[in-house]
C-alpha cells in the first residue's frame, strides 16, 4: 500500500513539473507587450488598420487577463502582403519543397536589397536632360553572349536611342548576358557579380537596365538571379508580383531562342472569323511536372478535358529519368498526347489555357496570342507582360488557379461579340508589340521613356488603341486628337483643308510648263489651304513674277537637302493635317484633287492618292520587283499624287532609323 501512495505522489510531482516546464517555454516564446515597445513599420500600420476597422463598432468589456501574445519581431514575411496587395493563401510560388522560409527570405532580399526603389528614388533624371539615350558597355574579351541576348542588343544599336557616348545616355545595358540565370543552363555565366559591380559607371545600378528570362534553378525555381540588381531596373520575364517593383520593373514576355529579330511572324486571323466559330472552345498541350515545383493546376486537367470540345493534353514524357518517377496516369496521358498536333489545335480553339509552369510565364502565351486564341491565365501571382501601359482585360480572360473547374463554363458564358473582339484585341497586341524581339525591346525602352519624360508622355488611349504606342510618339503631340489614327474613337475629323506640298528639281521654264499648270489646278480646289513648293533644283530660285498668281497662298522653299526624301520632313510651312505630296510632272484635273481629298476625309490614317502599283516575286531574279500594269490588284500607292497626314513626315524624320533614311 506503501509504495502505491509513493507512486502516486511521485507522478503528481512529475506533472506538476512538466506543466511548470511548459508555461516557462511559453512565457519565452512570447514576451511581454511592455519588453517591445518600438513594434515594426509594417506591423504596426496593419494594426492601426484593424483599429480603425474595430473602431466603428462598440467593444464588449472583458476582464483583464495577460497581456496578449506577440508576433515575432521579423516581419519579411508581412512585407509582400502589405506592400503589394493581398497575397494567395495556396500560391504555387510560395510553397517550395527544398528550401526553408528563412532561405527563401534570405534570397528575395539578397536580390532585392532595393525593393522600395521607384522611379524618384533610384534614377537620377539629371543624366537624362539631353534626351532619352541608351548606351550598351563594349563586351569584355571572352564574354559568351547568347543568341538571344545578341538579338536585344542589336535591336537597341539599330534603334533611333542607342548612343556611343556614355557621356550623353540616360540608361545603360548590360554586355554581360543576364537571359539565363539557371545555374544548370550551359548559358550561365558565371562571376556576373563581380564583373557588374566593376563597370566605371554602375552604381549600385542607378539608370541601368537588366534584361532576365530565366530566373532560378531546378528544383524550386526561386527568383535568385546569383546578383545583386540595386538600384537597376529589371525587364524581367515571369515576374512574380511580390517582388515586383511597380513603375520602376517590366514585366516582359518570355519568348523562345527562335523569336525573329524583326519582321516578326503575322498573326491567324482568317476570313471566316465572324461570326467566330471554331471547333474547339478550350485547349491546352503542354508538360506536366512529377517532381520539383511545378504547376498543380497542369496535373488537375484531366479533370476537365473531355475529348469533344475541351482538349487539355499533358505528358510526363519529358526529362531523362521521367520513368522513375511516372504515375498511374502517365501512360494514358502520354497516349493522347500523340493524338493531336499543337498548331492545329492552337489555330482551331476560341480559347487556349496557359497556366504556370515552373515560372509563371510559359511559351504558351505568347503562342496563344499569335493564333488569335484568346488566352485563359492560370497563374496566380504573375505580373503580365507590359501590364503598366496594356489593359489585358481586352485580350485575355485572367482566371484564378484554385477555380480550374469553373474555367469552362466561363469560357462558355462569352458571347460572340466579345470572343471577336477579344481574338481582333489580341492580334492587334501580337502585330504592336510582341511579334518580334525588335519589338519587345522597344516597347520596353518607350515605357521607360515615358516614365523619363513624363510630361509627353503616351495615354492609356495610345497604347490600347491601333496601331499602338511604338507609332505614336508623345515628342510629337500629347494630345490624341492630333494624331490620325483615334479621330473616329475621339468623334473627331481632320481639317477641311490641305496643303500641296510639290517636289521640283527642274527649272521653271515658262508659264505654260506642266508645273505652272499644276498648280493652278490645285489652287482653284475649294479644300486647298496653301500650296508649298519644294526647291529641290541646281539653278537658283526664279523670281516672285515668274510664278501663277493663285486665289491661296504660294510660298516656294528651298530643301535642306537635294534629296526626293526631303520633301517627307516636317516643314513648319504645313499647317494642316492633310498633306497632298505632288510630282512636278504629275497632271492632275482640280476635280480629282477634290474627289481624292473627300477619299481621305474618311480614311485619315491611309495615304489615299492616284499612282497605284502591284509588287511581285520575281523568281527569275530571285528578288521583289513591283509593276505599274493595271490590274484588279495593287499593293501601294505613290507619293506623286497621294493624300495623307503630316503626322508622317514626323514619324519618317524621328521614327525610321537614320541608316534607312539614309539608304532611301
Amino acid at each position: 500500500m506503501q509504495a502505491k501512495k509513493r507512486y502516486l505522489l511521485v507522478s503528481v510531482v512529475a506533472g506538476l513539473l512538466f506543466l511548470i516546464y511548459l508555461w516557462a517555454l511559453q512565457i519565452g516564446e512570447f514576451p511581454q507587450q511592455h519588453q517591445y515597445p518600438h513594434t515594426p513599420y509594417h506591423y504596426q500600420s496593419h494594426q492601426q488598420r484593424q483599429q480603425d476597422v474595430y473602431q466603428s463598432q462598440p467593444l464588449p468589456q472583458k476582464v483583464p487577463s495577460r497581456p496578449a501574445r506577440r508576433w515575432p519581431e521579423s516581419t519579411e514575411l508581412l512585407e509582400p502582403y502589405l506592400e503589394g496587395g493581398e497575397q494567395e493563401e495556396d500560391s504555387p510560388q510560395l510553397h517550395h519543397q527544398h528550401t526553408s522560409p528563412r532561405e527563401r527570405r534570405a534570397i528575395c532580399n539578397n536580390i532585392y536589397k532595393n525593393k522600395r526603389c521607384r522611379m524618384e528614388t533610384c534614377f537620377d533624371f539629371a543624366r537624362c536632360q539631353s534626351g532619352f539615350r541608351v548606351y550598351i558597355y563594349p563586351p569584355q574579351r571572352g564574354d559568351s553572349i547568347s543568341e538571344t541576348y545578341q538579338k536585344i542588343l542589336t535591336s537597341i544599336e539599330e534603334s533611333r536611342f542607342h548612343t556611343t557616348d556614355p557621356s550623353r545616355a540616360c540608361l545603360f545595358i548590360l554586355a554581360v548576358d543576364t537571359l539565363d540565370r539557371d545555374q544548370l543552363s550551359v548559358q550561365y555565366i558565371q562571376n556576373v557579380r563581380t564583373r557588374i559591380h566593376n563597370l566605371p559607371t554602375w552604381n549600385d545600378g542607378r539608370n541601368h537596365l537588366i534584361f532576365n528570362l530565366y530566373s532560378g534553378t531546378w528544383p524550386d525555381y526561386t527568383e535568385d538571379l546569383g546578383f545583386e540588381v540595386g538600384q537597376a531596373m529589371l525587364a524581367k520575364a515571369s515576374a512574380d508580383v511580390a517582388n515586383f517593383r511597380p513603375n520602376f520593373d517590366i514585366s516582359i514576355p518570355l519568348f523562345s531562342k527562335d523569336h525573329l529579330l524583326k519582321r516578326g511572324a503575322t498573326g491567324y486571323p482568317t476570313l471566316n472569323d465572324a461570326p467566330p466559330f471554331r471547333k474547339y472552345q478550350l485547349v491546352f498541350k503542354g508538360k506536366r511536372y512529377l517532381t520539383g515545383i511545378g504547376s498543380e493546376t497542369r496535373n488537375a486537367l484531366y479533370h476537365v478535358h473531355n475529348g469533344d470540345d475541351v482538349i487539355l493534353l499533358t505528358t510526363c514524357k519529358h526529362g531523362k529519368d521521367w520513368e522513375k518517377h511516372k504515375d498511374s496516369r502517365c501512360d494514358r496521358d502520354n497516349r493522347d498526347y500523340s493524338q493531336f498536333d499543337y498548331q492545329e489545335l492552337l489555330h482551331n480553339s476560341s480559347f487556349c489555357l496557359v497556366p504556370r509552369g515552373r515560372r509563371l510565364g510559359s511559351f504558351r502565351f505568347l503562342e496563344a496570342l499569335q493564333a488569335a486564341c484568346i488566352p485563359v491565365i492560370l497563374s496566380n501571382g504573375w505580373e503580365l507582360p507590359f501590364s503598366e501601359v496594356i489593359d489585358w482585360r481586352k485580350a485575355a480572360i485572367i482566371g484564378d488557379e484554385r477555380l480550374l473547374l469553373q474555367v469552362p463554363s466561363i469560357t462558355r458564358s462569352v458571347g460572340r461579340d466579345r470572343i471577336l473582339a477579344l481574338r481582333q484585341h489580341t492580334q492587334f497586341l501580337w502585330e504592336a508589340y510582341f511579334s518580334s524581339v525588335t519589338k519587345i525591346v522597344l516597347t520596353t525602352l518607350e515605357i521607360i521613356q515615358d516614365r523619363v519624360e513624363s510630361h509627353v508622355s503616351r495615354n492609356h488611349l495610345l497604347w490600347n488603341s491601333l496601331p499602338g504606342g511604338l507609332y505614336a510618339l508623345p515628342q510629337y503631340s500629347a494630345d490624341p486628337a492630333q494624331f490620325p489614327f483615334y479621330y473616329a474613337v475621339l468623334g473627331k475629323n481632320p481639317s477641311q483643308r490641305f496643303t500641296a506640298v510639290i517636289h521640283m528639281v527642274s527649272p521653271l521654264q515658262s508659264h505654260i510648263s506642266p508645273v505652272v499648270k499644276l498648280i493652278i489646278a490645285v489652287a482653284k480646289s475649294k479644300f486647298c489651304a496653301q500650296i508649298v513648293v519644294l526647291w529641290n533644283c541646281d539653278k537658283s530660285l526664279p523670281p516672285k513674277n515668274k510664278w501663277p498668281s493663285t486665289s491661296v497662298p504660294l510660298s516656294v522653299v528651298e530643301g535642306q537637302t537635294k534629296t526626293m526624301s526631303s520633301r517627307f520632313l516636317p516643314h513648319d510651312d504645313i499647317i494642316t493635317d492633310a498633306v497632298l505630296s505632288l510630282d512636278e510632272d504629275s497632271v492632275l484635273s482640280t476635280n480629282e484633287v477634290d474627289f481624292a481629298f473627300i477619299v481621305w476625309q474618311s480614311f485619315p490614317e491611309r495615304i489615299v492618292g492616284y499612282p497605284a502599283r502591284s509588287h511581285y516575286w520575281d523568281s527569275s531574279r530571285s528578288r521583289w520587283g513591283y509593276t505599274s500594269k493595271w490590274t484588279n490588284d495593287y499593293s501601294m500607292v505613290l507619293t506623286g499624287a497621294a493624300f495623307y497626314h503630316r503626322y508622317y513626315h514626323y514619324l519618317f524624320t524621328h521614327y525610321v532609323p537614320a541608316s534607312l533614311r539614309t539608304m532611301v
